[in-house]
């Protein structure tokens, strides 16, 4: 008796973790609000879910997304920190819109700026298991998301475009975990501190991925960490990167780099000067596109002890920009 009260006890357990599971995947464990297309939660969309937080929280409020294809241009607004979205699945939980630099709206010519799906205003804001989208097309500048402030984490997120898909644009701090990022020219860009940790950055032209603008006086810019470079399957020559303006920092460890990559490495956005300021730099990486004996001069590879620099705890704390911020951050992953 003893021993099938073990077996049974075993199974209920077995059993209570899968119903577990499944249950977690539609039903938004303690989550504030719930937005759904389909009048199964507190909102329609997720821009009427932001506009009735309260403003300045020092409490996480969380929103669960369920699936559907939430077609809005999203901002979430300065006053609304600590915000958490979570999709329940990140193939079919999907925000987008499909504006773009020089389209015309009530008058008024867009650009890069006011281009995008998604515009993050508020500090403290992660996201989970959701796609960003911009459906623009191949039209041009077309941003799904604009990052303007500190301390936001991505996890298990995807961000899909074409140029100028993810627009880190604030001088603050981004943790981007297990996500799939993916464009066409400078898809990814701005001067934030951001750290790809175990991400697929995928091109889909001959191009460049990153075109980075990190102020004078950063420790550190774009730091990619075990990461995976893909393309499409007729794509055979992109840079990592060119410098949009002259202080750019990149870094890749430990990736691997496929073989779309250019032997080069890197451009100079044919602003030689830059050069001298820019500073790309490799340790590690791995894959066919990772050789770095013919790389431009004028980048880096780093020593072993100049890869231990490159950690998290070091990447955001208080004195990796000038000036300082007001304190680290270490985000929760």
């Amino acid at each position: 008796m003893d021993h099938f009260c073990k077996i049974f006890c075993v199974w209920i357990i077995f059993q209570s973790s899968f119903i577990l599971q499944w249950v977690n995947a539609i039903q938004p464990y303690a989550c504030n609000y719930i937005v759904s297309k389909h009048n199964s939660g507190d909102f329609h969309t997720v821009q009427e879910a932001f506009n009735a937080l309260p403003d300045s929280s020092t409490d996480r409020v969380r929103i669960f997304v369920r699936n559907g294809i939430y077609k809005e241009k999203l901002v979430l607004p300065g006053g609304k920190m600590n915000v958490t979205l979570i999709g329940q699945s990140k193939d079919s939980a999907i925000i987008t819109y499909d504006d773009y630099s020089g389209r015309i709206v009530n008058g008024d010519t867009l650009n890069t700026h006011n281009s995008c799906s998604f515009r993050i205003l508020a500090d403290g804001f992660r996201a989970e298991n959701i796609t960003f989208e911009n459906s623009a097309g191949r039209v041009g500048q077309a941003v799904a998301v604009e990052v303007n402030s500190d301390r936001v984490t991505f996890i298990n997120c995807r961000f899909r475009g074409n140029q100028d898909t993810y627009y880190a644009n604030s001088a603050g701090r981004i943790y981007m975990k297990d996500c799939y990022i993916e464009g066409t020219t400078d898809f990814i860009f701005g001067k934030s501190i951001v750290v790809f940790d175990h991400c697929i950055i995928h091109s889909k032209k001959h191009s460049y991925i990153t075109a980075a603008s990190t102020p004078e006086g950063f420790k550190y810019g774009y730091v990619f960490l075990h990461c995976t470079l893909t393309a499409d399957i007729a794509i055979t020559k992109v840079f990592l990167g060119r410098p949009w303006r002259d202080f750019a920092r990149v870094v890749f460890i430990d990736c691997y780099m496929g073989a779309h990559i250019l032997p080069e490495g890197w451009h100079n956005w044919d602003k030689p000067w830059r050069e001298e300021t820019a500073y790309y730099a490799e340790y590690n990486c791995c894959g066919p596109g990772s050789d770095t004996s013919t790389r431009v001069s004028w980048s880096h590879q780093l020593t072993g002890d100049q890869a231990k620099e490159y950690i998290v705890q070091k990447i955001f704390s208080a004195y990796a920009a000038c000036p300082p911020f007001s304190d680290g951050w270490f985000p929760d992953n």
